[in-house]
This record gives C-alpha cells, sequence and structure tokens, in this order.
C-alpha cells in the first residue's frame, strides 16, 4: 500500500510533465497549434489593414499590458489608440511578418511566447525597416487564447 501512495504521485507527475514537454518537439501540441493560430490571425487581420481583427488577438480588458520602449500601456481601447496614432493608414501598417515563434507551456491556460517581428513597407530603406523582438503572455480565457501582456521591442 506504501507503494502504491508514492508511486501514484510520481506516475502523475510524469504524466504532466509528458504533456508539457511533448510540445518542445517539431509536433506542436494542440494547445501549441491554438497559440499560433491566435498569432496568424492577428498577422493576416495587420496585414488586410484591419487593426480591429490584428487586436482581437489581445484580450478585450483595463487589464491587459502593452509594453515597448520605456512606457507601459493599459487597457486593450488605449491599445488600440496607439496602434492607431502609430499606424494611421494601410501604407504605415506594411506587411506584418511574425518569425521565430516559440511557445512555452506554463500549464493548461497559459503560455509564453517569444518571437521576431518585421513590418515590410515602401519607401523604407534596407537598413531601417521597422523589427524587432516580442515577449507573450497568453491565457486561455472563456474566448479562446488571448495576449493578455505584450512586451516588444524594435531594434
Amino acid at each position: 500500500m506504501k507503494a502504491v501512495t508514492i508511486i501514484l504521485p510520481l506516475l502523475v507527475l510524469l504524466a504532466a510533465s509528458t504533456t508539457v514537454l511533448a510540445g518542445q518537439g517539431p509536433e506542436p501540441s494542440e494547445m501549441e497549434t491554438e497559440i499560433l493560430a491566435v498569432l496568424r490571425a492577428a498577422e493576416t487581420g495587420w496585414n488586410a489593414g484591419d487593426l480591429g481583427a490584428y487586436m482581437n488577438s489581445y484580450w478585450r480588458s483595463e487589464e491587459l499590458r502593452f509594453a515597448g520602449g520605456d512606457r507601459a500601456s493599459f487597457g486593450w481601447e488605449k491599445v488600440l489608440s496607439g496602434y492607431r496614432k502609430r499606424y494611421p493608414d494601410r501604407a504605415a501598417m506594411g506587411k506584418l511578418t511574425f518569425s521565430e515563434l516559440d511557445v512555452t507551456l506554463l500549464g493548461p491556460d497559459a503560455a509564453l511566447v517569444f518571437g521576431r517581428w518585421r513590418l515590410d513597407r515602401e519607401g523604407d530603406e534596407p537598413g531601417e525597416v521597422p523589427k524587432g523582438l516580442f515577449t507573450l503572455l497568453l491565457r486561455r480565457l472563456p474566448e479562446g487564447w488571448r495576449i493578455v501582456h505584450d512586451h516588444t521591442s524594435s531594434g
């Protein structure tokens, strides 16, 4: 009986570890696939010139945090407003590409995503193409996976 008491928790821990680690190989887990689909939908919305579609990837809450440069913005509406100011038209938006996406599952309802972004726009000099890195914290909410914290840098 004592062996069962010790072995059962170890088996549960091993099963949980295997579930999380399975997504680190070449085949993404179901959760990773769902998360990547959210980011690809955001990319598609941006490239269609639709900031509303892009912002669907974010948590529609006053607690949403976006950090970049030396400041942080809080709230979905404020983040959207900031995007509208920086990208007032389709030409300013350009074509967004996410790359090197690395998903780390933190649990059944949380994930960290690291990646690169790049904007290709007409008129930008090759050495001046806007690009950078981002780290996103996503949570699985009733409406699906959403970005709750975005820390983006440009380089």
